[in-house]
């Protein structure tokens, strides 16, 4: 059985002081209950990757600065995702 510790508890003021120590613990495998004024807020989980995690559908960081016309946009996501997903 999973038991609580203090470590797997934060408070809300801590967590925006210190984030990023909670994101390499949360990367680790780590999950975190997040409290303000002892109630719980949420919890932040890793992602699981057999849940397959994010999925890139396009990546912008290769177009130009100045837009991507959408017919460019409309043809790279055919090409992403094969001509059998019909994009309109």
């Amino acid at each position: 059985m999973n038991t609580k510790t203090d470590k797997d508890i934060v408070g809300l003021k801590e967590l925006r002081e210190n984030m990023e120590t909670y994101i390499e613990r949360v990367n680790k495998g780590e999950s975190i209950t997040v409290f303000r004024r002892s109630t719980p807020l949420f919890r932040i989980t890793p992602i699981d990757a057999e849940e397959g995690g994010w999925e890139t559908v396009i990546d912008f960081t290769k177009e130009s600065g100045h837009g991507v016309p959408i017919e460019q946009l409309l043809a790279s996501m055919k090409k992403m995702h094969g001509q059998k997903s019909k994009i309109s």
